[in-house]
């Protein structure tokens, strides 16, 4: 003899017609479950592998903080550098030298191209204190020596650059002079460094490949003519996540005339659009689970009313209002617990394949759901965070108990005289 209530049991036996394995309405709830569960795990995964790649991409390499002195140039960096290397949290500390060029290829045959990129003079010696971009070169080396240069890939795609091909770069310091020149009547043309690409690198953040070039900092010092001073320091910490206590030790250590900035500082802006975003898509996919919970109220409303009889008959053998109410909202349990499960490992089946997938709709269709232009990233990452997955399958099933409460409620309400009289 079974030990289940007899509620659960009437309940598994209204779900499992005669003619039928499962009934078409109650599959087609389960159905609904499934999939809202499923799209909400894969798209919330996506959201917070988004977030956390772009974490590791600008940390791979920007620096955890950046010390600067607004408006000034930074003099004595020596001393500062000192200073900031006695904070326990601080790993490395490195100078550098950033901004706007003009960069114009010099192909041995047909015409030239142009682009503008932002260059970033770095101190060879210690950029691998501070950066993973010595480690990220993936054509020639990280060579600075020179006149040396290193641009990345996406860059050096649209420009067709390959490692030992010259470039001209034109300073903001050239383009001045031919502008006051040209005011003064005398048209004398200030002439370009020449750079010689020593390596191609790929950080794998799309921004930074097509957009950024790097150089020694005492080629970056001549293309601003700082002399001997730096735009600042970048500084490394053993833990990028403990960047705001670090800055307010460093600030306090410094003083107020410099400026400390954080990653996150820097990275607000896009930072905050995408956890908004995945704040937002998670509200709205969440309409997706009281779809279906319509659909598990209109699948009890049916059996409320195919039953009738046979809740006349249980009220009249002494079932409660009580018993009857859970009897139908066991259903509900049910096709929940069901639909959840099937839908978490559905979710999880997607997010396994979901690169494979997507490489196939390219090679069939011929189009690009997730352009590396767009969204920064050639492969769709993932995150299963277990915080997310708790919510999502508690939450769905709480629509799903919920949904089933109104056709409880009226079959419990039924008197047996009225049910039996009806029928």
């Amino acid at each position: 003899m079974s030990r289940l209530p007899f509620e659960l049991l009437l309940a598994l036996r209204y779900l499992r017609p005669k003619r039928t394995f499962v009934s078409v309405i109650t599959l087609i709830s389960v159905i609904g479950v499934m999939l809202g569960v499923a799209v909400l795990i894969i798209v919330i995964s996506v959201m917070s592998g988004f977030d956390r790649q772009l974490r590791e991409k600008l940390l791979g390499f920007n620096a955890h903080l950046r010390v600067i002195q607004p408006g000034e140039l930074l003099t004595n960096r020596e001393a500062v550098m000192a200073r900031i290397m006695t904070n326990p949290r601080v790993r490395g500390v490195a100078p550098f030298v950033q901004g706007k060029v003009l960069l114009e290829t010099q192909p041995p045959e047909g015409g030239s191209l142009v682009d503008a990129p932002v260059v970033r003079g770095v101190d060879p010696q210690r950029e691998a204190d501070v950066s993973h971009l010595p480690k990220s070169v993936t054509s020639g080396a990280f060579d600075l020596r020179g006149n040396g240069l290193i641009v990345g890939r996406e860059l050096a795609h649209n420009l067709n650059l390959r490692v030992g091909d010259r470039v001209a770069i034109y300073s903001p310091a050239n383009l001045k002079k031919m502008k006051d020149s040209r005011r003064s009547g005398k048209e004398e043309a200030a002439l370009p460094d020449e750079y010689t690409i020593k390596g191609i690198f790929d950080v794998g953040y799309y921004e930074f490949n097509a957009h950024v070039v790097v150089t020694s900092l005492a080629n970056a010092q001549d293309l601003y003519e700082l002399a001997d001073n730096v735009h600042g320091l970048q500084v490394m910490l053993h833990d990028p996540y403990q960047a705001e206590a670090a800055r307010a030790e460093i600030q306090r250590a410094l003083g107020l005339e410099l400026h400390v900035r954080t990653w996150m500082d820097d990275n607000s802006t896009i930072l905050n659009a995408l956890l908004v975003e995945k704040n937002v898509m998670f509200y709205l996919l969440f309409f997706i689970m009281i779809v279906a919970a319509f659909g598990i109220t209109s699948a009890q409303i049916t059996f409320v009313v195919q039953k009738t009889r046979e809740i006349g008959v249980l009220k009249a053998l002494g079932a409660t209002n009580a018993q009857v109410r859970w009897l139908f909202l066991s259903q509900s349990l049910i096709v929940g617990v069901l639909g959840v499960i099937a839908g978490f490992g559905l979710g999880l089946l997607m997010l396994h394949y979901r690169n494979d997938f997507l490489f196939f709709l390219r090679r069939v269709t011929g189009f690009e759901l997730f352009p590396a232009n767009i969204y920064a990233f050639d492969r769709l990452p993932a995150l299963i965070v277990p915080s997310d997955l708790a919510i999502i399958c508690g939450g769905s099933l709480f629509i799903c108990l919920l949904a089933g409460l109104l056709p409880a409620w009226n079959a419990g309400r039924l008197q047996p005289v009225e049910a039996l009289r009806n029928e």
